[in-house]
């Protein structure tokens, strides 16, 4: 008799516990979380109120959690007075393109060229026959035009300005020993000396020289001898 009276209270005991579990269970229920389209984990509804893992947040958030004995910290990127900080210095501007210097370096190949040329009439007092002085001319000017189409950053752009005035100086010299060739000017064309006292043609020289240096360097510089 006495173990029939033990079946009710361990039934009544097993009634008391399905009813809390089943209590529990609707007092919590967990959600997927996402934002922006992500998933970021689960959140849990207890009494109403909303929880998310410390971890998923920091996810969230892009920031970092130290979990101490009896605190935890949480640092959000951007917040604070990192929101204050200075930005982040700008890369220095880009220097030559490879392609321009390359295409450049050859111009000044042929303005050397071209040089040289006009610079017998100075040397030899050769008189000036057909237009090959203008084929010349024509010719480098064209290939300069090439040059300024590869002109891919600013400094490139600067350097093509110095290449542009290495040109004309040119052009104007070439034209002038021409010139006084053909009208028998002989006080420039006959002196020995005529081309190391020629300031005109030293400047184009030192400008070559130096757009050279400059374009094998890769970095834009200036110099007035270009000017």
């Amino acid at each position: 008799m006495r173990s029939h009276g033990k079946i009710p209270y361990y039934i009544s005991f097993g009634i008391i516990l399905a009813c809390a579990g089943l209590l529990f269970a609707q007092s919590t229920q967990d959600r997927t979380l996402f934002v922006n389209g992500k998933s970021f984990g689960t959140v849990a509804q207890i009494d109403g109120h909303s929880y998310v893992d410390i971890e998923t947040l920091t996810q969230i958030t892009g920031g970092t959690v130290t979990i101490e004995p009896n605190r935890i910290l949480l640092t959000i990127i951007g917040s604070g007075s990192e929101s204050n900080a200075a930005p982040p210095p700008q890369p220095p501007p880009p220097g030559l393109s490879r392609g321009f210097a390359s295409a450049a370096i050859s111009e000044l190949a042929e303005m050397r060229e071209w040089r040289g040329a006009i610079g017998t009439i100075l040397t030899y007092n050769v008189p000036v026959v057909g237009t090959w002085p203008q084929d010349y001319r024509d010719h480098v000017n064209m290939d300069l035009s090439q040059v300024g189409l590869v002109a891919a950053t600013s400094s490139d752009q600067n350097a093509f300005q110095l290449l542009r005035n290495e040109f004309g100086n040119l052009d104007e010299w070439a034209d002038q020993v021409v010139s006084n060739r053909n009208s028998m000017n002989a006080t420039n064309t006959v002196t020995p000396n005529a081309l190391q006292n020629d300031q005109t043609l030293a400047k184009i020289t030192d400008c070559g020289r130096f757009l050279n240096s400059m374009l094998v360097s890769g970095a834009f510089a200036d110099n007035a001898s270009c000017h």
